[in-house]
């Protein structure tokens, strides 16, 4: 019953996603083993959006480390470890706290020797910038501890490059790029950890900077960012925004921000939706507590809310009409809620 419920939920998360966004493209599925260890190492902008984004088509039914803190209430706790969520303590939960992941890793040893997948963002923080940030050495701990205590051979790492035109905006798009598989027995010295960690790392961020786009100057990068944006630059393809910036080294860039007017489209858009959006503006939205959560709890409130609208709407519209138009006038908003999703980005 629970790998039904499981299976059902997974179904029902990918069906809301390909609704939220206008386009999701997935590359590179090729490059994801279908049976054995897997680490998969994405970078993270957009909170639990990146998990669910990864989860959905990964050929794979991955378990996911993710912040204790989320673990504090038991219903919580519950529903997280339903999804296959295990708990990583931070310095900020507290240092005598850290003593807690010497039992995780121990448990991702046992799932690796028993074949299965685990994704873990090896950058330990979220930002929604455009580069891939210093990686921490937590996730090389969690491969030697499965060499050394479970003696597995073949774990591979799987680096993900996870690309959204817009990460906080909606409607918005995304991309995700599976890059190569390495090998983590042809880089780990048991004698070397050091080393080992280093050469791991490096390996994991250079691929990251290509499957996502990297701005490395980070004293530049909002005038590099900018231009990048007015260029008209795909952010769904990192390597045409990581190519564009070789020419940039030099130029004098103009960050004034361009303002859009609210199209008609939109503005139907918040009319027909107008409960869901009121409710999400001025009851959900001003509970987000980091940017980077914006688009999660978003995504969250419109998975729930947009079932219960269309039921009421669906009911409300029966009562004063008939069946017929009432189902009529929710496929009609359904349709023009999809298009308007698809178009927003054009």
């Amino acid at each position: 019953m629970k790998k039904l419920g499981y299976r059902l939920l997974k179904r029902y998360i990918k069906a809301a996603l390909y609704l939220y966004y206008g386009k999701i493209e997935v590359h590179g599925l090729k490059n994801v083993p279908e049976e054995g260890p897997v680490l998969f190492l994405p970078n993270h902008q957009n909170a639990l959006l990146d998990v669910l984004l990864i989860v959905v088509d990964c050929k794979r039914k991955p378990f996911f480390l993710t912040r204790s803190d989320v673990f504090t209430r038991p219903v919580l706790k519950r529903f997280f470890s339903f999804l296959l969520m295990i708990p990583i303590y931070r310095i900020r939960d507290g240092r005598k706290s850290l003593v807690k992941n010497e039992v995780i890793f121990d448990q991702c040893a046992t799932l690796f020797k028993d074949g299965h997948a685990i994704v873990m963002f090896p950058e330990a923080n979220h930002n929604l910038k455009r580069r891939v940030r210093n990686l921490s050495k937590g996730f090389t701990r969690i491969l030697f501890n499965a060499i050394e205590k479970e003696g597995t051979q073949d774990i591979k790492i799987v680096p993900v490059g996870l690309n959204y035109r817009k990460a906080q905006v909606f409607p918005d798009e995304v991309s995700l790029y599976y890059g190569e598989p390495i090998l983590v027995n042809d880089l780990y010295t048991v004698d070397d950890k050091p080393t080992s960690t280093v050469v791991v790392k490096e390996a994991v961020s250079n691929q990251l900077k290509w499957l996502t786009t990297h701005i490395e100057e980070e004293d530049r990068y909002d005038e590099i960012h900018t231009h990048l944006e007015r260029a008209g630059i795909d952010f769904l393809d990192p390597q045409v925004a990581n190519d564009a910036q070789k020419s940039l080294d030099g130029l004098n860039l103009n960050t004034k921000e361009n303002k859009t007017a609210i199209g008609p489209l939109k503005l139907l858009f918040t009319v027909v939706n107008f409960p869901v959006i009121a409710l999400w503006r001025f009851w959900a939205k001003p509970k987000v507590w980091e940017i980077e959560f914006m688009s999660t709890l978003r995504f969250a409130f419109a998975m729930i809310s947009y079932p219960v609208y269309y039921l009421l709407l669906l009911l409300a519209v029966a009562l004063l009409f008939n069946f017929t138009v009432s189902l009529i006038t929710i496929v009609l908003l359904f349709v023009f809620n999809w298009a308007y999703v698809r178009l927003g980005n054009t």
